[in-house]
């Protein structure tokens, strides 16, 4: 067999493979095959990958629009969200990296020696002997020491120089599947995170709308509060000059006074109220509260019709659905991973390249070097570890699948409260129209009446409030109207259109999620 069949053989061998541990299937879930208050809805699963389009604009308001965009895009909690996604995503690509080879590149060059080096020098050493005769004297011998030319030894310093190149290649065959479902996991971890990057949205979003209209509500209510003020300001100057002619009782004045001073103290309470909101909507479009104003604006946003028969694929959008899905499907892939540790793990490393005492030497045919090699781990006891590791993790899937189920009993009962609340309020907003109207009649009449003398002040103070507190109500109705539509929203996952409507294909009623 040739090189390039069994590299080719080894390449196959995780994909011919099979995966330890259960393969995914989506847990099953309780679903009601309508709501009570809407009969005929359809049971939906999971697909928060669809566009929810910009949905606050259902309630046409140009300076919540701008917010809204403001806050998807410097809201912090939103950055928060994101930052985890693109973590999530980055170990994926990290863990999808284990399936194929590592390759690595050295080059070196060592210069090695022994000794420091010395200069030895021999000295050498002779004799001089001489005989003379000196007439008259006798004769005398002497010896005369000397010395002779020596050898000098020079031993320098001894070395050698090595050059080296290696190119090295390792890979943990996958045979058993641990690589991919590792994979597995933090893939359906990533989808976990971008889930949560959509609720994030769809709660920064949801916030951001509700303050902005009750900031907008609190605007009518500081509106209908500065006339009614001047309302009352009028009746109190008619009772004083009714009081100064004689013709009523000075409690007329009082009465008069209190009601007045009451409104103007709930008046101061509004404006709080509105810079509190203020605040709140500054901090989710990620301003200071310091620099950040909305210009006030006494009108009613208007209440977007919510259909009650919407398609299925609605309530698949909602991402916390989507999150606690997928932790399942990543809770599944640990089961695998954890049970992969029964079996061995197979290693495969090569190197080639090449050795020289000098850099022109590398070229030489002589100075080639390879290794390729193999080596099998497996553990053999480890006292039931392993074992209390795969009961963890089937344990951690039970949770994770239990919380999903939860999830979705929640968002079933979470879309019916807000179906009822907004048809029991929708009611209503006939009724305390009809009241208010009611009242701002008794109110003109009373008054009348007062100024003819034919009732007392007592009877003009219970209509004006009367007729205060239904012009409130039917303002409060509104904003409830509005906040239910914005729960409602938020409870299938976001907004629609009615391009996306038609898009749909229907559903068969009383499906479930893919078993």
């Amino acid at each position: 067999m040739s090189k390039i069949h069994l590299l080719t053989a080894l390449l196959a061998l995780p994909i011919a493979a099979c995966a330890v541990g259960p393969n995914y299937a989506r847990p099953e879930a309780a679903v009601p095959t309508g709501f009570k208050t809407a009969p005929g809805w359809i049971a939906a699963t999971p697909a928060d990958h669809l566009d929810r389009a910009g949905w606050w604009k259902l309630f046409g308001d140009p300076v919540l629009d701008e917010l809204a965009a403001r806050a998807t895009q410097a809201n912090q909690s939103i950055a928060l969200a994101d930052a985890n996604y693109r973590q999530a995503r980055a170990v994926v690509r990290e863990q999808r990296a284990g399936l194929f080879p590592t390759i690595s590149l050295d080059a070196s060059g060592v210069r090695s020696g022994s000794g420091r080096g010395n200069t030895i020098t021999t000295i050498g050493s002779g004799s001089n002997t001489g005989t003379g005769t000196t007439p008259g004297t006798g004769t005398g011998t002497g010896t005369n020491p000397g010395t002779g030319t020596g050898t000098t030894i020079s031993t320098g310093r001894s070395g050698n120089s090595t050059y080296r190149v290696n190119i090295g290649a390792s890979w943990e065959v996958d045979l058993f599947g641990r690589i991919r479902r590792t994979v597995e996991n933090a893939r359906a971890t990533a989808d976990a995170r971008l889930a949560d990057l959509y609720s994030a949205q769809l709660a920064v979003q949801g916030e951001l709308v509700t303050n902005y209209l009750s900031l907008r509500a609190t605007d009518a209510q500081i509106d209908l509060a500065r006339r009614t003020t001047a309302g009352y300001q009028r009746a109190l100057q008619i009772a004083t000059n009714r009081y100064n002619a004689g013709i009523v009782a000075r409690i007329d004045v009082f009465q008069a006074q209190s009601l007045l001073a009451t409104t103007q103290s709930n008046l101061e309470g509004l404006t709080n109220d509105r810079r509190v909101l203020e605040n709140a909507i500054a901090v989710l479009v990620g301003e200071p509260a310091g620099n950040f104003i909305i210009a006030p604006a006494p009108r009613v946003a208007t209440v977007p019709r919510v259909p009650v028969d919407l398609p299925s694929t609605l309530l698949q959008r909602r991402p916390d659905i989507a999150a606690g899905e997928r932790a399942v499907a990543a809770a599944n892939a640990s089961i695998g991973i954890e049970q992969s540790a029964f079996f061995p793990t197979l290693a495969l490393s090569a190197d080639g390249g090449v050795s020289a005492g000098g850099i022109g030497g590398l070229f030489s045919s002589g100075a080639s070097l390879w290794s390729v090699g193999a080596s099998l781990a497996q553990t053999v006891f480890d006292f039931g570890a392993r074992s209390a590791r795969v009961e963890q993790a089937r344990a951690a899937y039970d949770a994770a699948v239990a919380t999903y189920r939860d999830t979705t009993l929640t968002a079933f009962a979470d879309v019916e409260n807000q179906l009822t609340a907004a048809a029991v309020l929708s009611r209503q907003q006939a009724l305390l129209q009809t009241a208010s109207q009611a009242a701002d009649r008794s109110e003109a009449i009373v008054l009348n009446q007062y100024l003819s003398g034919q009732v007392n002040y007592t009877d003009v103070v219970t209509a004006q409030a009367t007729a205060l507190n239904a012009r409130v109500a039917a303002l409060q109705n509104s904003l409830d109207r509005q906040t239910v539509a914005v729960a409602l929203i938020q409870a299938i996952g976001g907004g629609w259109d009615d391009s996306l409507l038609a898009a749909m294909p229907p559903l068969k009623s009383g499906s479930g999620p893919d078993r």
